[in-house]
């Protein structure tokens, strides 16, 4: 092979590693506008529905969202900050009802139950608390919330990081909804980035399900909580 085969060659060589990191720097940004955007649209959108639980306006009803158990069936610090901060609505007399929407789709597992008890164990009436065992995601319990409980307004209670996707996701259901955010205790660091990464897919998923999919959840018996 002689010297301008070579040189040949290396420019080609160049050129498709230039074109690689070009392709490669482009997906990038795509990867990251595509995680990033999503959250900026519920960010921006919920951005004026979400109240302390001073500023909040007194409702009939709250929804507190599932957030996973530990292996004995008591919920996990997350979903009891978010059961604390809904008793205390109720406390304080903002709301009458409090809907709490987990997951009870296997044996054994059951996120309404748990956070009921631990509600009642807060001093929460058990006539004032309504469970739904198919809030298998936060889509499913905002359709629900309308279709089988026939909830028309509500206060959504969950952390700020899951707040906007939430509200965001009741609202376009058809579901006037605001938020109160619990926060109750610091987590770490590395638990907050993980939930924010999990966020940032479930937003895209969200946004998904609302414009394009409309998938319908599990229903049942219309059971309205206020008759």
């Amino acid at each position: 092979m002689n010297l301008v085969n070579s040189d040949k060659i290396a420019s080609v060589l160049k050129r498709l590693i230039k074109l690689m990191m070009k392709t490669t720097l482009i997906m990038l940004m795509i990867a990251i506008l595509a995680l990033v955007v999503p959250r900026l649209v519920t960010g921006f959108y919920s951005r004026q529905k979400i109240f302390t639980e001073e500023n909040i306006q007194t409702h009939r009803a709250a929804i507190v969202f599932g957030a996973g158990l530990w292996r004995d069936g008591s919920p996990t610090p997350i979903l009891r900050d978010r059961v604390k901060t809904a008793a205390r609505l109720f406390m304080d007399g903002k709301i009458e009802k409090i809907l709490m929407s987990g997951d009870n789709s296997m044996v054994g597992y059951n996120e309404p139950v748990a956070m009921r008890d631990f509600a009642l164990s807060l001093g929460v009436p058990e006539d004032a608390i309504v469970l739904d065992y198919a809030g298998r995601r936060t889509y499913d319990t905002c359709y629900r919330a309308k279709a089988i409980f026939g909830l028309t307004q509500a206060i959504l209670v969950t952390q700020p990081f899951h707040l906007p996707r939430a509200i965001y996701i009741c609202n376009q259901l058809g579901m006037t909804a605001l938020g109160v955010p619990a926060n109750n205790q610091v987590f770490r660091k590395s638990s907050l980035i993980y939930w924010n990464i999990r966020e940032s897919l479930a937003t895209i998923a969200a946004l998904w399900d609302v414009h394009i999919g409309h998938p319908v959840p599990v229903l049942g018996d219309y059971e309205p909580i206020f008759p």
